[in-house]
């Protein structure tokens, strides 16, 4: 009896040991790649598909075995990367990639864990990072189109990736710091400096050329604007003249003798003046006013 029953109890351990390895759990945030004699034969709670994370079903070892790997965004401290940008300056450019992975079959076959994974993308971006920014200038780099040449560097490593089917998604790149190396910050500072002295003046001489052309312009249309006003103060003297004329000559009409006092007295304003000295005969008729209120003598 007491043979049955550790027999009994033998078996009993055995079926338990056996049930508990064919079991496993897959966490939320992993993906669980089930190997048959050393083959992928399935993916549970894989990237892309609905979460189906919890206690999962296998056959015991040494049938099948499981291989965790991550269904989270992962992220890569990239190595800073010297390279040299169009203008032929030397720049040390820090960067950082988030990637996931998508087909956890092909990143094991190809990577086989996140340190793989870190060493391939330190290549891929290495050589990336060489070829887009080795296209443009370093002003652009450190400040002018960053966010478009991140862009660009995702795209061309996704593309790189994707041709290698690493089974990974590259979905984010920042560059976190793009310098020069320090013996080159002030031959880089002086020429740019000598750029924005040259942009300066370019801007400053473009200004005074225009401030010409305004001031030209304006000289221009005073000129036009005087001439115009004075062509019509010549006009409105000349009628003021002539109505002026016609008024005295009305006046000749209505009182010759009106008239000629008149005249008379305005030569006397305008030609007897202090010190002044006439030479006249004493039957002159330019005087004839001043002895005779009578006005000058008839003949």
């Amino acid at each position: 009896m007491s043979n049955r029953l550790i027999i009994i109890a033998v078996a009993a351990v055995a079926a338990a040991i056996l049930i508990f390895s064919s079991l496993f759990t897959v966490q939320e945030h992993d993906q669980a790649i089930v190997f048959q004699f050393g083959e992928a034969k399935r993916v549970e709670n894989p990237w892309g598909e609905e979460a189906d994370a919890g206690l999962k079903f296998k056959l015991p070892p040494p049938f099948q075995n499981v291989v965790m790997v991550s269904r989270r965004n992962l992220e890569v401290d990239l190595r800073p990367v010297e390279l040299l940008a169009s203008d032929q300056e030397r720049l040390i450019v820090d960067a950082f990639v988030r990637y996931r992975i998508t087909d956890p079959i092909r990143f094991y076959e190809k990577l086989r864990n996140e340190r793989g994974a870190q060493d391939q993308l330190q290549a891929i971006f290495d050589s990336t990072l060489r070829d887009v920014l080795g296209r443009v200038d370093t002003p652009e780099i450190i400040s002018g189109r960053r966010s478009e040449l991140m862009a660009e560097i995702q795209s061309v490593a996704d593309t790189v990736a994707e041709n290698e089917d690493l089974g990974i998604d590259i979905i984010d790149v920042r560059i976190k710091r793009a310098d020069l190396p320090q013996e080159n910050y002030s031959r880089v500072f002086d020429r740019m400096v000598s750029q924005r002295k040259l942009e300066a003046n370019l801007i400053r001489a473009e200004g005074q050329e225009r401030a010409r052309e305004i001031s030209a312009t304006a000289e221009k249309e005073a000129t036009i604007i005087r001439a115009e006003a004075q062509r019509q103060a010549e006009i409105t003297r000349g009628e003021g003249d002539g109505e002026r004329t016609r008024i005295f000559a009305e006046a000749f009409e209505k009182d010759p003798e009106f008239y000629a006092f008149y005249r008379s007295m305005e030569a006397y304003k305008k030609g007897l003046g202090t010190g002044t000295t006439y030479v006249l005969s004493p039957n002159s008729d330019f005087l004839g006013y001043l002895d005779n209120q009578q006005g000058p003598r008839r003949r």
